[in-house]
């Protein structure tokens, strides 16, 4: 019976590992096509009859995507803008989520539900009245309006994302860092948020893909100045060409920086996603 039960086990775990490795290679593949599409020679990047590995590793892609595109600059302006905003919204989200949930009232509850509201517009619904404002600002083609757009956007996602978790949290805890002299404010920012770390990871990476990836908003935004990368990838398709292997090459560069700082938080990430679901 006992050996039974243990070729059962075994012979499930196996499943699992080759369901869990399908589910691996699915997701993985395109990425992976991706990345090997950026080391072939461009002939073989348009070719008619695709394949997996190049016949030859090159880095031509990758030169002429540097001698056609301003590489150095859009990604600047990614970066820029993406970690500005993703700051400023985190924490005035973060500020505002610690408010709704300590001191709740019916037009705290009002004043969610729109924010959920907003979230749920769809962005080219509002691209356009913001295209005017930016306009109206004298700010069109600058940094400055990416990151008022982009904070403008995340932070009712922050709101959702952050009371869940302060909801989570004892009130003990504000009362003690009173009681030991800290205000409101003091509380917060020396007991909740330091407490509230994975949550604050978790949506500061949702916040910043949001930002890096957004190619709407910066289009109609932005025209030379201001243009961030996945506009900047725009350029390699106009109506007489298609540089397909300059543009794998681009987007593995552009993909590098999310997937690092993924990797570097995931364990704030996993923590993060489980921590504010539940609450005793």
């Amino acid at each position: 019976m006992t050996i039974f039960t243990a070729r059962r086990l075994t012979l499930g775990n196996l499943m699992n590992l080759a369901v869990t490795g399908l589910f691996v290679i699915a997701f993985l593949f395109p990425y992976a096509y991706l990345v090997m599409s950026s080391l072939k020679p461009p002939s073989e990047v348009i070719s008619s009859t695709p394949r997996l590995l190049p016949t030859v590793f090159t880095a031509d892609n990758f030169r002429t995507m540097f001698d056609v595109l301003a590489v150095g600059k859009y990604f600047g302006n990614s970066f820029v803008t993406a970690i500005l905003s993703t700051l400023i919204s985190v924490f005035m989200g973060s500020v505002a989520a610690y408010g709704l949930s300590r001191f709740s009232s019916r037009l705290g509850n009002l004043f969610l539900l729109l924010t959920l509201a907003v979230r749920m517009v769809p962005l080219i619904s509002v691209a356009v009245p913001m295209y005017r404002i930016v306009n109206q600002l004298g700010i069109y083609d600058t940094k400055l309006a990416l990151v008022l757009v982009y904070t403008s956007i995340n932070i009712p996602f922050v709101i959702w994302m952050m009371i869940g978790f302060f909801d989570g949290l004892p009130k003990e805890l504000d009362e003690s860092a009173r009681v030991d002299g800290c205000g409101k404010f003091g509380a917060f920012m020396r007991i909740i948020l330091p407490i509230s770390l994975p949550g604050l990871a978790t949506t500061a990476i949702f916040s910043y893909m949001l930002s890096w990836n957004d190619f709407l908003m910066a289009l109609m935004m932005t025209s030379t100045s201001a243009k961030t990368v996945p506009v900047g990838l725009s350029e390699f398709l106009t109506a007489y060409n298609l540089d397909l292997g300059p543009m794998t090459a681009a987007a593995v560069l552009f993909s590098l920086p999310v997937m690092l700082f993924s990797l570097l938080i995931q364990r704030y990430i996993v923590s993060g996603m489980t921590m504010g679901a539940v609450k005793e």
